[in-house]
């Protein structure tokens, strides 16, 4: 069997069932007393998302997709994020954010870009990396941005504690069950 001869392409106007929708942003920080772990459990938790099995997905908004305020999900939901994520021990700063935007081609509004980041840092900082790294995206595709967004989570970890930050932009392509 030549595999080059059995390959299709798929050109045009694909529709597939794993394009989102719709989208929300959320955030959450912890502490905890016994692990890292914890604390990242307890941030998603404060982000509303620690019952959802994540997959970590890049950074692509579809052009249709429109922003939602944050729901509950089923628990055990497959879901679809961009996640930043930063851990911390007692005294550091941390800091995780997530940035997004919508590319203009023409006149018009087109798809949107996600930017994520997470370091030893402050918000303020934070919401700079994240400019810049959506800006770079653009450039790279010789487009413009509007309506640039921030979600940035951010915190001194307290002594004797595990600390966490989450940003994530959850994605929702219309197969979700919501809770009662």
């Amino acid at each position: 069997m030549d595999s080059k001869k059995d390959l299709k392409t798929i050109k045009g106007n694909f529709q597939s069932p794993l394009i989102p929708k719709s989208f929300f942003v959320t955030g959450g920080k912890a502490v905890s007393s016994v692990s890292s772990l914890n604390a990242f459990d307890a941030a998603l938790s404060a982000a509303g998302i620690a019952q959802c099995n994540l997959v970590s997905v890049s950074s692509i908004l579809p052009m249709e997709a429109r922003e939602v305020d944050a729901y509950p999900i089923t628990p055990g939901t497959i879901t679809f994020a961009v996640l930043s994520r930063m851990d911390g021990l007692p005294g550091e700063t941390i800091c995780a954010g997530i940035a997004w935007g919508w590319t203009v081609k023409g006149e018009r509004l087109s798809y949107g870009l996600v930017a994520e980041g997470h370091g030893y840092k402050s918000e303020g900082e934070m919401k700079e990396e994240l400019r810049l790294k959506l800006e770079e995206m653009a450039e790279a595709r010789g487009v413009k941005l509007s309506d640039i967004k921030f979600r940035i989570e951010g915190m001194r970890v307290p002594e004797g504690r595990y600390g966490c930050v989450v940003a994530a932009l959850i994605y929702d392509n219309g197969q979700i069950n919501f809770e009662g």
